[in-house]
């Protein structure tokens, strides 16, 4: 028998913007001013950074971290020897013969990055740096409402590309600069996060950036943040019309100005090409590639695709707060960054659309909404996951019944595994990478597309909408999406958070019998697995009439409005958790009944679905 997807999104909201009202958060504030040289004959920098750090917290503070995450690009390293020993290693970054590329660098190809002093408002402090992290011990002690001013000399080297960052990629673009400066680290209400690079995520504090970069006058640059002397660079960053005036020498110096992000990325070759594309109502959009005739074509094609996808995340999301978003090749696959993304350009056009769907989107959920990634990586990636595939099935008009099916599909396949850990697993304390990206992307997504059957399509858009109003320049956890959703639905949710985050839990219901009962039916619903779930059942008569029956869980203390409205609705008795049964009588013979169906949307991840189907038998 054919199951039944009768569900539809409502992602037609406009979100209203508002201040978070909750006096009892805060968060730390920084500023940084940075004047960077890069020499591109050794890919060997210099640099200044004066950072003015803002204590919001209620604590006196001794000492701060920052991280130093080119050292991670060094034989030796904990990347280097975490690739060595994990079960499935990232293949970008194995040799032919499956060896770490890290253990193979060379000391003019392997990456680092040093303080050469460190001053707090012009007294010297002590550090240590421990590979990836840098420890301050502060001259004077920083109180709540203070703050302090750092000044520090560093020197890097630019890796050979292997993850992320690096010079020289497979595709030929010259510099990928991301995470290249010393960063301080998040101190926040659970206390400092100073994880060491492990080649996972990132997390950082908001602030401003004033940025300018030095380098050879050829090389054209695409990033984060705003250009502020485009008459002096031109490259196509010049309003039309405007004379360019460079001034002599065999440099030039690119000035950027980011506002409120946690991250400054940029990338540099002397071969992109600049394209700018203004977003209706939106932002202006910058696409810097490759003039390579092999992808010349897909990348023309991709801007207006674009341009579609920002207005689709406007829309269901929230309106993307700067005015401008650049999607720039480099890398080594895609990764989001403050206004801006790198991404691999060789790509067939709908993989190409594919991975600026994803990136673009992490704006929302991560680059606004910035989670800790270390900690609760499946609301960046999971979130993101989910709007960007409606987004793609919107935009590429992909026509699927369920756009959610590939993740349900590898969360099933990690059941079956017996590799899966809690979502509250550290991102580097997986014990195979195959368990971390399907918990972050596939089961990150399911929370939000198994939500909306909890508590209604209409009420999940309206939470996501409600969620990037209260905490966008924030950094939200978990708990802050469930009580967005308790408040737009009326429903409880702990249940949910609690056995889909912090637990391996299944879903795993199933129809035990469907017996004539005096005339009537009775129908005997079993719960196997350990989590809970209110039931979606749907009748199917002889005669092709259809009616659905609500089964509510009782810790929900609420239920969700009929999501087949043009089909009649009785709600039932709620279910009790420790219950493993549950019968319901439908006033119905037997003999008129064709079929039984739990979920008919299949948005409830149920690991087992061949018993959600009972059929009547032929004669």
């Amino acid at each position: 028998m054919r199951v039944f997807k009768l569900f539809s999104f409502l992602v037609g909201f406009s979100a209203l913007s508002y201040a978070q009202s909750n006096t009892s958060y805060w968060q730390q504030h920084v500023d940084y001013t940075m004047e960077v040289n890069m020499n591109v004959a050794n890919y060997q920098y210099t640099g200044s950074q004066q950072l003015i750090y803002t204590n919001n917290s209620p604590d006196t503070l001794k000492r701060v971290f920052y991280h130093l995450y080119f050292n991670a690009f060094q034989p030796g390293s904990e990347m280097d020897i975490r690739l060595q020993n994990i079960k499935d290693p990232d293949k970008r970054m194995m040799t032919e013969g499956g060896k770490s590329r890290i253990s193979a660098l060379s000391e003019d190809e392997m990456g680092y990055l040093h303080p050469s002093f460190l001053l707090q408002d012009g007294q010297k402090v002590d550090f240590v740096e421990e590979s990836t992290v840098l420890t301050v011990h502060l001259a004077k002690p920083l109180p709540p409402g203070g703050k302090t001013t750092f000044e520090m000399g560093f020197r890097g080297q630019v890796p050979l590309q292997i993850r992320r960052s690096g010079r020289n990629s497979e595709e030929g673009v010259a510099l990928s600069m991301s995470q290249w400066y010393p960063k301080l680290a998040e101190y926040d209400f659970e206390g400092w996060h100073a994880d060491p690079y492990i080649a996972r995520e990132f997390h950082g504090v908001w602030g401003d950036f004033d940025v300018k970069l030095t380098i050879d006058k050829e090389y054209v640059v695409g990033g984060s943040g705003y250009l502020q002397n485009p008459q002096e660079i031109g490259h196509g960053y010049e309003a039309p019309g405007t004379k360019v005036k460079r001034p002599k020498g065999k440099t030039l110096t690119w000035h950027f100005k980011a506002p409120m992000v946690h991250d400054f990325m940029w990338a540099a070759d002397p071969d992109y090409l600049h394209d700018t594309l203004q977003v209706e109502n939106g932002p202006m959009l910058h696409f810097l590639y490759k003039n390579d005739k092999e992808i010349l074509e897909n990348w023309k094609n991709l801007q207006p695709k674009t341009a579609e996808l920002m207005q689709f995340y406007n829309k269901n999301i929230g309106e993307y707060p700067y005015d401008q978003y650049s999607v720039i090749q480099g890398g080594d696959g895609g990764m989001e960054y403050a206004m801006s993304t790198l991404i691999t350009g060789e790509r067939k056009f709908g993989s190409l659309v594919g991975v600026t769907a994803h990136e673009m989107a992490h704006s929302w959920f991560q680059h606004v909404l910035a989670t800790n990634e270390s900690k609760h990586e499946w609301m960046d990636e999971g979130f993101t996951t989910f709007i960007s595939t409606l987004a793609m099935n919107k935009v590429m008009e992909e026509g699927k019944e369920n756009p959610f099916e590939d993740s349900y599909k590898g969360y099933y396949s990690l059941v079956n595994s017996g590799l899966e850990q809690p979502q509250t697993t550290h991102a580097d304390r997986y014990n195979v990478n195959y368990a971390y990206g399907i918990a972050a992307y596939s089961k990150g997504s399911i929370f939000l597309s198994q939500l909306g059957y909890v508590i209604g399509q209409d009420k999940l858009m309206k939470t996501i909408q409600n969620y990037y109003r209260d905490f966008k320049f924030k950094h939200p956890v978990p708990n802050d999406i469930k009580r967005e959703a308790e408040k737009v639905s009326g429903i409880e949710l702990d249940w949910y958070l609690t056995d889909w985050t912090q637990t391996t839990n299944t879903i795993d219901y199933g129809i035990k019998n469907v017996v004539a009962d005096s005339g009537k039916t009775k129908i005997s619903l079993t719960r196997t697995g350990q989590m809970p779930m209110p039931l979606d059942i749907l009748v199917v008569y002889k005669d092709d009439t259809k009616e659905t029956f609500y089964t509510p869980l009782r810790m929900m203390q609420g239920e969700k409005s009929n999501p087949y409205p043009q089909i009649n609705r009785t709600v039932l008795k709620d279910w009790p958790w420790a219950f493993p049964t549950y019968d319901f009588t439908i006033d119905k013979p037997l003999e008129s009944i064709k079929a039984v169906v739990i979920d008919p949307s299949q948005l409830m991840a149920d690991v087992k679905q061949e018993d959600n189907v009972w059929q009547a038998q032929t004669p």
